[in-house]
């Protein structure tokens, strides 16, 4: 009964976070770009980067929240072999995209402190 339940319930909850995912990385690249112009004719201190950045990290998030459920629904090991490489790989990107976030940041950081001293 339960195990039906979640093979009809599960892939509808997977296609919900995998579309939220696609939304927030669309919406962030949008609203990076919308920045990126505006700074090309107006100067403008918004940190595009970290914008940017910050929606590809949560929409990362959102996929592979998707690419867990998605491991109640595995019927054999060939399915958690791609399964796992899937979510090593997004882990990965999710890692090095907060860590370009942190390093952006510390950048600015810098270049504020230095701004200062001038």
């Amino acid at each position: 009964m339960l195990e039906l339940l979640l093979e009809h319930v599960v892939p509808e909850i997977i296609s919900l976070l995998e579309i939220i995912g696609v939304v927030v990385i669309t919406i962030g690249a949008a609203k990076a770009f919308f920045y990126y112009v505006k700074a090309l004719f107006v100067e403008s201190d918004t940190p595009i980067r970290i914008e940017l950045a910050n929606a590809l990290a949560l929409g990362l998030e959102f996929k592979m929240g998707a690419e867990i459920l998605k491991t109640v629904l595995v019927r054999n090991f060939e399915e958690i072999y791609v399964l796992g490489a899937i979510i090593l790989l997004r882990a990965l990107l999710s890692l090095m995209i907060h860590f370009e976030i942190k390093a952006e940041k510390e950048r600015d950081t810098h270049s504020e402190a230095s701004a200062n001293n001038y």
